[in-house]
């Protein structure tokens, strides 16, 4: 399954005109609130040139690239953690993804209202930031009192989550997130377990105008100040332009990205940004010239786990691990030549998968 970040932030942010330049779904664009009721959800393939530089030097079949999926929620308002708006709803949706990609508002239009009468970035993530924590809190003050319920005579057999969910009450009414607050394996599991909004990783996307991408100004300075302080990933985006340069074709486009100055499409800078707060990493598969490739696993994912994310069976019967870094093999020209050269090493199931690694799982079912 592929991994979700879901586009939020308040109405008029330029959440969908983004969507729509990172999936090209064609999610409905309107200058009033609640244009989106129901998310849309469009699913991605990840650009890596590793990917194509490994299909023209393996030639297979077929090239399947790792998948992300995008969520574009409705537009939150201040109060929709009290059900302002369609708040719970849209809450409800934000539960499902793995991160949160935050939409804040650094251009100014007088043909496209804001929520509020004055465009301030920093107010506007506390407002997002303020509602998720709210309606964390409800979640927790809810569990804690099935857990004082429940811990009558067995005290002892609750008494870590009653701290844990005593030490959370405290931050979230305070509007802080739900992070950093765990001791141990045993609360981070108990943490996972109450699908906390705040919980999740955040990246703050700042919404410019095209002036903005040469040169920085004050709007986009208190989105990079409230990302620092909450130590928080970000990324400098015109989802207008983005959304525009689809329509062109892919050389103007990039002439155009070049003139501006960016490297890199506004899908290639927000999956990275994404990438980095959800801290993965992309190894490779070339199945005897029928099909590479890519897949996505947590940094730190062990070969045996890797093994599972392809199949079961896999996982289940795991022998070893035959794996060539990435850029090796390219050097090498060949997996023959990678082979004869001694890059290709044998791993274990303990073995790290590394970003970039190409891997072949011997298994017996």
């Amino acid at each position: 399954m592929s991994l979700e970040i879901g586009i939020v932030g308040l109405p008029n942010v330029g959440k969908s005109t983004l969507f729509n330049a990172l999936t090209r779904a064609g999610a409905q664009v309107a200058p009033y609130p609640f244009t989106t009721i129901e998310p849309n959800v469009g699913v991605v393939p990840v650009p890596d040139d590793r990917l194509d530089k490994l299909a023209a030097l393996v030639r297979p079949e077929k090239v399947t690239p790792t998948t992300i999926r995008f969520v574009d929620i409705a537009g939150l308002v201040k109060g929709a953690s009290q059900g302002e708006g369609l708040g719970n709803q849209f809450l409800g949706h934000i539960r499902n993804v793995d991160a949160i990609a935050m939409v804040v508002r650094c251009f100014r239009a007088e043909d496209i209202p804001h929520a509020t009468d004055t465009l301030d970035p920093s107010a506007d993530i506390e407002v997002i930031n303020l509602e998720l924590a709210l309606a964390d809190l409800s979640t927790v003050e809810n569990r804690l009192e099935k857990v004082k319920s429940a811990s009558k005579g067995k005290a002892k057999e609750y008494e870590a989550e009653m701290a844990l969910l005593g030490r959370l009450k405290q931050r979230l009414s305070r509007g802080e997130r739900a992070v950093g607050v765990v001791a141990g394996a045993e609360e981070d599991s108990l943490l996972a377990s109450y699908g906390l909004l705040t919980s999740k990783p955040q990246l703050y996307v700042a919404n410019v105008d095209e002036q903005a991408l040469l040169e920085a100004d004050g709007l986009l300075r208190a989105v990079e100040d409230a990302a620092k302080q909450a130590a928080v990933g970000m990324v400098r985006i015109c989802a207008q332009l983005e959304a525009d340069l689809v329509e062109w074709s892919p050389e103007e486009a990039a002439a155009y990205r070049t003139e501006l100055g960016m490297g890199e499409s506004g899908l290639e800078r927000v999956i990275s940004a994404g990438y980095r707060v959800l801290d993965l990493v992309t190894f490779f598969t070339a199945t005897g010239g029928r099909e590479l490739r890519a897949w996505t696993v947590r940094d730190g994912a062990s070969a045996w786990e890797a093994a599972g994310k392809i199949h079961t069976d896999m996982q289940k019967g795991f022998i070893r691990a035959e794996v060539v870094a990435c850029e090796a093999l390219l050097a090498a020209g060949s997996l023959a030549t990678a082979r004869d050269r001694g890059l290709i090493r044998l791993e274990g199931r303990e073995y790290l998968i590394r970003d970039g690694d190409v891997v072949h799982f011997r298994f017996n079912v």
